[in-house]
């Protein structure tokens, strides 16, 4: 039973409901500052990486969010190759990867497509092209 954008159960123990957990990756912290706030406001819990390399950490320390927002040009490790190292792992298959970035080529979006994102969007974007991506994925109600 959903409740807005947490996932409701009733149980035992009464009606108890989870919020969905982001994870925004991105170098720059004013993008990670925006995206947190986005997705704070629809009603998801958020964790923040500055690059792949911090957020396949977070993964593996067992931070397992609902959705990732990617950027692509990150230093450490870069967005498509996070793609990439997700979607090798079996327990992290049911992650929705969301590309958020300004590579706006049409070569570049087949390639994050193809190596497993399951959307792309070119920054700059509105909040109302942040929550039309996620209803479209399922995410968000």
């Amino acid at each position: 039973m959903a409740d807005g954008d947490r996932i409701c159960a009733l149980g035992r123990l009464g009606r108890r409901c989870i919020s969905l957990l982001a994870m925004v990756i991105d170098d720059s912290s004013a993008m990670r500052l925006i995206l947190g706030r986005i997705m704070r406001g629809l009603g998801f819990d958020v964790v923040e990486a500055p690059n792949g390399a911090e957020a396949i950490a977070r993964l593996e320390s067992g931070t397992l969010p609902d959705i990732a927002l990617i950027d692509w040009n990150m230093p450490v490790m870069d967005g498509l190759a996070f793609v990439n190292a997700v979607r090798k792992r079996e327990e992290w298959r049911n992650i929705t990867l969301m590309m958020v970035t300004t590579e706006s080529e049409q070569s570049q979006i087949v390639r994050a497509l193809a190596a497993g994102a399951h959307e792309y969007v070119i920054k700059p974007f509105t909040p109302d092209a942040i929550a039309d991506k996620l209803a479209l994925l399922g995410v968000l109600a």
